[in-house]
């Protein structure tokens, strides 16, 4: 131990003891890291070299190396160094030109069989040029074993790569301090641009740091687009119109960024790409780029023999368990567990699977358990060798910072001085497919697989369901994709479904598919599971029917079409309307004055709405010189208001200018409102009050139709004359009307109103006219009288219906010029 724990009490908890212990170990190895990253890197380029000599792939030379450990007694290390020492240094590689397809040749709308829709171009191991492509990547594996810096690793990238690719510079660079970069590798530009660009401080906008934080590569192929959106190298940056971002290493969290720098302008191609990105990886070892630490632990344990033999066998069992082996402190202590092997369907609560899991420790993983009667179980086995069979018990773990927990029972046995665990999860799994099944069903949405190393697809129940297919049939070909879709959108699913299966990049994608139902509004949302050179191998993702919500938008927009059309027929409506009302109801802007009398008049019409109201009056001098004044109110709203409004106030004028008595009139415009009823742009019914006032005796004869009373104020006193019979207009031809008589006084006020003066809804009639007597009268004695009709028209806040408001005044004897009283004097009303 290189490392000392903090120090713990003799009574404190075994658990304690034991993870203070981690703690220092934990501690130790941050020392030891650079000495593991030295020695990855060796591990690296020898495993380089065994690709170039023998033309395998990186994971083959793995395990070539270890073979050859195992077989000859040296350790991983000792042979790495040993391969190493047998090769024959190149000083300058030559350059074979390798004719690779360009973007030109490869593109889905240029050559047969390139369809975005053509599953063969996405399959792992099909892809055209592959011979190709894997003697240029050994080529530099076998240059990088011979590679001294940055420097040397660019030269070789252009020297190798750039015939096949037409790369003409390489940058490289790392992460340094506070997220900047360095420059630690440049070939194929100048020293004086190297300089500049030697440091780049962590601004944004940088494509270099774009691609290591992103995790993926970036293709800067539109100079006019990439100039807006990131600083750009060269002098002037349109030397390089098309560069190539590629993260170091590819998986993991890169530290590093080589940039592929182009003169030829266009987009790289598919095998271009891919070539890149596994050059990138290849670098990884000697740019510094470590892996895991316990990756490192892990080679060293599979080096056993032992171990390998129990990883083979654990590798042809069914369901989970593991080969633990205890880490003793210098007294002999277990102090934790090692995993060194572990079966395929072996899977912890955070979802590391098989082989992810060996090299951890448990303490480390699962600090929890320490101290616990797992703990307890695990020491007693591998001390007396009896095996362990714990009760069920809740494991949680946080993910992500999202706690995670399940039910676990765990057996131990021991096996020489390891122990052989295994467990079961009592997760009830067939819960979670019912709840599966059904949130797919409620959503409307099915999952869907591709396995693109097997070229095996999967679909839900319900995707099947969605596509309207048999599910006898199996999962649609992405050949027979197109044959289903709406045409116009097959471009934009084609380019989707190439970014997703190209370039490993995520799809949110809306489509429409025709069915024997008719047409369905799709979207598909999926990712790619990609190998360490970012080539994808497996797709997963779900598709969504989103046609009913796509028909009640569409509704939803029709409605909305309609309410505005309507909203802009009835504005129409109402501006006429208005119009022909301000025409036919001229409001006087001073007092009038008719047969000696003084009229004031108001009129407001309603707050809420659009349409035109049917209030009216009329005040006109007969040819008798008598005076005819007329309020009525039209049942409804808008052009048919108007136009009935306009037929009973002309008509009552025309025959009151005739010398019809009152009574006969509106028993003739009764007449015409029931004839007009039929009509539906007429107006049915109406109220209204008619008077006519003779100047020589000052009579009053009125008539009414439904309509309120008049309201006449007489010395400080304010009553509601009596009312004659009279129905409404247009309810009944058996309507009867009579007259009524009043004489009126110098000084007397004489109101004719519409009820949208008085209403209040929920309010007794009654109490809305004996409220409006007693504001006339106060009005009158603070002076108003001159302005009463306005005044009383504007204290009505809420004008839920129109207000129409005449009122009459008969001037005072001595008042000259026949002006109206200023004042009444301050009385209480009885």
């Amino acid at each position: 131990m290189k490392g000392d724990a903090a120090p713990v009490g003799e009574s404190a908890a075994p658990e304690v003891v034991a993870l203070a212990r981690v703690v220092a170990r934990l501690r130790s190895e941050v020392v030891d890291l650079e000495g593991v990253a030295a020695t990855t890197a060796v591990v690296e380029r020898a495993k380089g070299v065994l690709m170039a000599q023998a033309g395998i792939s990186a994971d083959a030379a793995n395990e070539l190396l270890l073979e050859r450990a195992r077989r000859r007694g040296r350790t991983v290390l000792e042979e790495c160094w040993i391969t190493l020492g047998q090769v024959r240094v190149r000083q300058s590689p030559g350059t074979a030109r390798i004719s690779l397809p360009t973007a030109s040749t490869t593109g889905p709308r240029n050559e047969p069989g390139t369809s975005a829709f053509n599953r063969r171009r996405y399959l792992a191991g099909h892809h055209h040029g592959d011979g190709e492509l894997n003697r240029l990547l050994a080529r530099v594996a076998d240059g990088l074993a011979a590679a001294h810096g940055g420097d040397d690793i660019a030269e070789l990238l252009v020297t190798v790569l750039g015939g096949a690719t037409d790369v003409d510079a390489v940058m490289i660079y790392t992460v340094a301090a506070a997220g900047s970069l360095d420059l630690t590798g440049s070939a194929g530009i100048d020293e004086a641009l190297a300089e500049q660009w030697r440091h780049i401080p962590p601004l944004s906008g940088v494509a270099a740091l774009e691609a290591i934080a992103a995790r993926r590569a970036l293709w800067l192929e539109d100079p006019r687009e990439d100039a807006r959106r990131y600083l750009l190298i060269g002098d002037p940056p349109e030397r390089w119109p098309a560069r190539a971002w590629v993260p170091v290493p590819v998986d993991g969290q890169p530290r590093a960024a080589i940039g592929f720098l182009r003169t030829r302008p266009g987009p790289f191609a598919a095998e271009t790409r891919a070539l890149l990105r596994k050059a990138g990886r290849l670098c990884a070892g000697p740019l510094g780029a470590p892996e895991q630490a316990r990756d490192a632990e892990a080679v060293g344990a599979a080096g056993s023999d032992y171990v390998a033999s129990v990883q083979l066998i654990l590798d042809t069992m069914a369901g989970p368990a593991t080969l633990l082996t205890p880490l003793r402190s210098e007294t002999g202590e277990v102090e934790d567990y090692r995993i060194d092997a572990a079966a395929p369907e072996s899977v912890d609560v955070a979802g590391r699977r098989g082989k992810e899991l060996v090299g951890r420790r448990i303490l480390e993983t699962y600090p929890t358990v320490a101290g616990t009667a797992l703990w307890e179980g695990y020491l007693e086995t591998l001390t007396t060798g009896t095996r362990y069979e714990g009760e069920p018990f809740t494991y949680q773990e946080v993910v992500a910072g999202v706690p995670r927990q399940s039910v676990y029972s765990v057996r131990a046995s021991r096996l020489g001085d390891h122990l052989v665990v295994s467990w079961v999860c009592h997760d009830t799994s067939q819960r979670e497919v019912r709840r599966l099944a059904d949130m797919q069903r409620l959503g409307n949405l099915g999952w869907a697989g591709w396995n693109l190393v097997t070229d095996t697809v999967t679909w839900s129940d319900q995707v099947y369901a969605i596509f309207d297919r048999d599910p006898g049939r199996g999962p649609m070909t992405l050949e027979e994709l197109p044959s289903h879709l709406v045409p116009d959108d097959l471009p934009l699913l084609g380019a989707a479904v190439e970014r997703l299966l190209s370039e490993g990049e995520p799809i949110d994608q809306p489509f429409r598919i025709t069915t024997g139902r008719g047409v369905r509004h799709l979207r598909i949302v999926a990712e790619a599971q990609t190998d360490a050179d970012g080539t994808p191998v497996e797709v997963h993702g779900f598709f969504q029917d989103l046609t009913a919500q796509h028909d009640i938008e569409h509704a939803l927009h029709e409605s909305e079409r309609a309410v505005l059309l309507q909203r802009g027929m009835l504005q129409a409506e109402r501006a006429l309307a208005a119009s022909l009302q301000d025409a036919l109801l001229p409001i006087p802007e001073q007092s009038l004055e008719l047969a000696g009398l003084c009229i004031d008049v108001a009129y407001v019409p309603a707050d809420s709405g659009i349409n035109v109201g049917g209030d009216w009056y009329s005040a006109i001098e007969l040819p008798d010189e008598s005076a005819l004044f007329v309020v009525g109110d039209v049942a409804g709203h808008g052009l048919a208001a108007v136009g009935t409004m306009a037929q009973l106030r002309f008509t009552a004028k025309g025959m009151a200018i005739t010398g019809s008595p009152l009574p006969v009139v509106l028993r003739r415009l009764n007449t015409l409102l029931l004839h007009t009823r039929s009509d539906p742009s007429g107006s049915a019914t109406a109220t209204m009050v008619m008077a006519r006032y003779r100047p020589r005796d000052r009579r009053l004869i009125w008539v009414r139709a439904g309509h309120l009373p008049p309201l006449l104020i007489r010395d400080n006193r304010a009553e509601f004359l009596e009312q004659p019979q009279g129905a409404l207009l247009g309810a009944t031809f058996e309507a009867s009307y009579e007259q009524a008589a009043v004489d009126l006084l110098p000084g007397d006020h004489l109101l004719f109103y519409t009820d949208g003066l008085v209403e209040e809804p929920g309010e007794d009639i009654q109490t809305c006219l004996d409220r409006l007597a007693e504001t006339a009268v106060r009005l009158l004695r603070e002076g108003l009288g001159e302005i009463l009709a306005p005044t009383l028209a504007a204290l009505c806040t809420a004008h839920r219906d129109d207000i129409c408001v005449l009122h009459v005044h008969v001037p005072d004897e001595e008042a000259s010029g026949g002006e109206a009283d200023e004042g009444v004097p301050d009385e209480e009303v009885p």
